[in-house]
């Protein structure tokens, strides 16, 4: 019997891949989702599915988001302000959807105990050096006058709350630190890095990099992520704990935009821009972030399968496609 699942942000990359997964196992998925920085064009195959439900509106709107979850007996919370470029030119905005958006959904989901699935980020280990991250790291952040740091404060608080709310409500919920996540759909618009160095390689114009570009990452595959969000939530025995979920494949900046070259053969030129002419002065950023995945190997068995090579290939073809 298919389930009734709702997916705050389904509209966004993410959202959307994770909608398209639901529905491909029967289940009946709702998305709610204000479009600031979702796209109807993201779910627009979708629609003509009998199972799919769009409503647009934003988790702040408890009256409307009280309506959807007395309907559903999951939910994927994965809508936020997502991107550094819109934390750095909103951050109050950022910082009260982030929270005040959480604290509707698990105040609502808490009413009839519906299990929870909250996306946090790797961001919320800020300028810890100590790798590769554990769920139990400690999160090290800068001034409170940077705003930078404002996102990875509110997913912090947002982890607290989850926490919370299993502990002393009961209410059944995961937490997913998710890292780097790439694949298509994917925009560049708020400063994700693969989708900005592919468009730029395949227009012919200059890779732009901030910073020295030595900074490094790991790329998780979408759909390496989706498949490991579909499992925690059936897994009670992941209810009331921290997941990394990411890659293992750790690449700097500058290679990245190397790779992308490479694949895209383009000849654009690679340039290095300063942080402080990108986002302003006195600008943090993380230099390297890589997870350690042990734990979700453990219990549910997760193991990347695609490589960020093959990641890059799909997401070259989704552009030429597009």
């Amino acid at each position: 019997m298919s389930k009734k699942i709702l997916i705050t942000g389904g509209a966004g990359f993410i959202g959307s891949h994770l909608a398209e997964k639901l529905l491909e196992q029967g289940e009946e998925v709702f998305v709610v989702d204000d479009l600031s920085t979702g796209s109807r064009d993201n779910i627009k195959h979708l629609e003509d599915n009998p199972k799919f439900r769009f409503v647009e509106g934003s988790v702040l709107d408890k009256k409307l988001m009280s309506e959807v979850v007395a309907k559903v007996e999951q939910i994927y919370h994965l809508a936020a302000s997502v991107g550094v470029k819109k934390i750095m030119e909103k951050p109050l905005e950022s910082f009260l959807n982030n929270l005040k958006g959480t604290e509707n959904v698990l105040d609502l989901a808490c009413e009839r105990k519906t299990p929870v699935l909250f996306a946090s980020s790797s961001e919320v280990y800020g300028k810890n050096d100590g790798l590769p991250f554990k769920e139990d790291s400690d999160r090290v952040y800068g001034s409170a006058y940077n705003d930078r740091w404002g996102y990875a404060l509110s997913k912090g608080s947002d982890e607290f709350l989850a926490l919370a709310y299993f502990r002393e409500k009961k209410l059944p919920v995961v937490i997913v630190r998710l890292f780097n996540v790439i694949g298509p759909r994917q925009t560049g618009f708020y400063g994700m890095v693969v989708p900005t160095f592919v468009k730029q390689a395949l227009d012919g114009k200059p890779i732009t990099i901030f910073g020295d570009g030595e900074q490094s990452r790991c790329f998780a595959d979408i759909e390496d992520v989706i498949r490991a969000l579909v499992d925690l939530m059936s897994h009670t025995e992941a209810q009331g704990q921290i997941f990394n979920l990411g890659s293992e494949e750790e690449i700097s900046i500058k290679e990245l935009a190397h790779k992308i070259k490479t694949l895209t053969q383009s000849e654009s030129e690679t340039t290095f821009i300063p942080y402080a002419e990108a986002y302003g002065t006195g600008f943090e950023d993380m230099a390297h972030r890589k997870p350690d995945i042990s734990k979700i190997k453990e219990c549910i068995g997760y193991q990347p399968k695609n490589s960020l090579e093959a990641s890059l290939k799909k997401i070259i073809e989704h552009f030429h496609a597009s």
